[in-house]
């Protein structure tokens, strides 16, 4: 009875997408979570997506994850963020129904097969012979199995800072876990000490909407999962606010009261997600901060103020509140707070996210060093999918830098580590232009579908639209069109500049000011596709050259990965390599590139000049 192949600790985003891919690809698996009615909890904003974490969403979704499709349940705005640049940096994101998204998850995790969840709370890992073998929890109950997976989040060593007060829990309400951090460091594992926070949540009937910026979501929004059905959601504003230069000098006046300036808080912070005294602190010259207003459920009758992250004491957050425009007669349902907690090292993770030192460990989210429900969620994904995989005696899922934002996020992770919360950025991936939010699908919906998460019917929808834009795009580099008196009229009709030349219909889709409804009218064959294979033919043909660029650099990185290093080659010496550089190779001794890519601290750049010198030495021996 208290046997099963996986168990995951912590039902948060990481820890619901580990157990659902555990569980729906055979296994018995059992989570553990301190309280079921917290099960996908948004700890901190009500929202998913954004720059960035929408490619993650996306790709959650074509993998066979769960976020996407409860996000498209429970969402009460859907907007488009950077709309008006390129595909490649666009983001999806979606105010939820907290209290719903959570009710949700929990729901699809008890009607799932091969799933049981248990509140208790995990105290200790038990191991024989550096192997996972089961865990211990606080009602004395022993369950064993073959692979665990720890997603914490923040309750590692968990403590909240209100001004001067500090209180023990994970989250507000919620105990501390104590116990398994000291039993994670009892395996050897490296950790440290990180802080989040998170603002005031108020009261709607106090808050003066009528003098602020109303910010409504898109008029055609786009549901997050490929999978979802008749999406029309009903959306909610949010709307934004903006502190002055009375919220600034309340803050000022406070510092003394900061945890985060007084040394009372010891961990480091995210750097892009700052508190607002931090913000006071660091942007000194500002005289104001946008304030974004955000509903929390759809009765909308407690508000988000995102942007507005504190620990400073309650009458301070309440002092400074008031000075916010719209906000003078504001009531505080729920404090803000700055909380701490203990991570490991992410650099004793191996890219399947299984610890080095202990077979069967795996870890996911916040404990690995990562901020946001996005980031925390694809790689519970993965540790879920990978934990699987080694069940069935099959090689890890390791998804390249060039395959998706996972990869690059994963890659990051254990091969650099982090100091700071670790955030997914479009600029963090080399090849943004490859992997962009709209083709997520096409990228990994292969993987999903032979790992059992995505079923026949999606896969069929999946190699269609594959095959339409293959047709398609080839269709359009070989067709040609003259410069007639008959086709001058045609580009005329549909306000587009003639040409003087004869062109292929690539050229003429190029443009900027070509669309998804021009494509329809350029040959029958159009006319007849679902609008996701004409927009993917239509981006594929505007940035046809840069993406074939980024493919060719990719080609040549993975030829150059496969360069051994020469035995009697000497590190010392090659210039625009760093000391540090220097000595960790010496260390390691890699045999190829790759190995050297693959060592921590070692950057892409650094592989490049090695790759130089490499051939450089090769020549010199001949």
């Amino acid at each position: 009875m208290n046997s099963y192949d996986i168990i995951v600790v912590g039902g948060g985003h990481a820890g619901i997408e580990a157990c659902l891919a555990a569980a729906k690809t055979g296994h018995k698996t059992l989570l553990i979570t301190i309280l079921a009615e917290q099960i996908g909890a948004a700890s901190c904003n009500p929202a998913i997506g954004g720059l960035a974490k929408g490619h993650l969403v996306k790709e959650i979704d074509a993998l066979g994850g769960q976020m996407g499709l409860t996000t498209d349940a429970v969402g009460i705005q859907f907007r488009m963020l950077n709309e008006s640049k390129g595909p490649a940096v666009r983001g999806s994101r979606a105010q939820i129904d907290m209290d719903r998204y959570r009710v949700y998850m929990r729901n699809v995790l008890l009607n799932t097969p091969n799933l049981d969840i248990t509140q208790e709370m995990a105290t200790e890992i038990l191991t024989k012979d550096n192997e996972i073998c089961g865990v211990k929890t606080n009602l004395g109950n022993t369950y064993n199995c073959k692979k665990l997976i720890i997603t914490t989040g923040t309750f590692l060593n968990g403590l909240i800072h209100v001004g001067f007060n500090k209180i023990e829990a994970g989250r507000v309400g919620e105990l501390s876990s104590k116990n398994l951090s000291t039993s994670l460091k009892s395996l050897g594992l490296a950790m440290g000490r990180l802080k989040t926070g998170t603002c005031p949540r108020i009261d709607a009937k106090s808050i003066d909407f009528s003098v602020l910026e109303k910010q409504d979501g898109d008029g055609a929004p786009i549901a997050f999962s490929f999978r979802t059905k008749n999406f029309n959601p009903n959306q909610l504003p949010c709307y934004i606010a903006y502190t002055n230069e009375t919220t600034h000098e309340i803050i000022r006046s406070n510092f003394d009261k900061a945890p985060l300036f007084t040394g009372q808080i010891e961990g480091v912070g995210p750097r892009y997600c700052p508190s607002i005294e931090d913000k006071i602190n660091r942007f000194a010259d500002r005289d104001r901060h946008h304030l974004f207003v955000e509903p929390q459920t759809a009765d909308a009758t407690e508000y988000y103020i995102n942007g507005f992250s504190t620990s400073l004491p309650y009458d301070v957050q309440v002092a400074m509140l008031h000075s916010v425009k719209g906000f003078e007669n504001a009531r505080i349902v729920r404090h803000g707070y700055a909380i701490e907690y203990d991570y490991v090292e992410p650099t004793e993770l191996r890219h399947s996210l299984e610890t080095k030192k202990i077979k069967g460990l795996y870890l996911a989210g916040q404990i690995n060093g990562t901020t946001g429900y996005e980031e925390a969620g694809a790689q519970g994904l993965m540790a879920g999918i990978n934990a699987s995989l080694s069940l069935k005696g099959k090689e890890p899922l390791v998804l390249r830098r060039d395959e998706a934002y996972i990869g690059v996020m994963i890659d990051d992770l254990v091969t650099k580590g982090t100091k700071e919360p670790y955030r997914m950025f479009t600029s963090r991936a080399e090849y943004r232009l490859l992997l962009r939010e709209d083709n997520a699908i096409l990228r990994l919906g292969a993987y999903g579908h032979e790992l059992g998460l995505l079923d026949d019917e999606t896969f069929n929808r999946i190699e269609n639209i594959k095959q339409n834009l293959k047709d398609g795009v080839e269709l359009l580099n070989t067709k040609e069109i003259t410069p007639s008196k008959e086709n001058l009229a045609f580009l005329a009709s549909m306000s587009e500049e003639i040409i003087s030349e004869k062109a292929t219909l690539q050229k003429i889709v190029a443009r900027k000011s070509f669309t998804r409804e021009k494509l329809t009218l350029l040959d029958e064959f159009f006319k007849e596709l679902d609008e996701i294979s004409l927009e993917q033919i239509l981006v594929q043909s505007k940035y046809q050259h840069y993406i074939g660029e980024q493919q060719n650099q990719i080609e040549r990185m993975k030829e150059m990965l496969g360069v051994k290093i020469p035995e009697n080659f000497s590190f010392k010496g090659i210039s625009g390599l760093s000391n540090e550089v220097v000595e960790k190779l010496e260390k390691f001794a890699p045999a190829t590139l790759f190995a050297a890519s693959e060592i921590s601290g070692i950057t892409p750049a650094a592989v490049d000049i090695l790759h130089i010198y490499i051939k450089m030495f090769n020549k010199k021996d001949k």
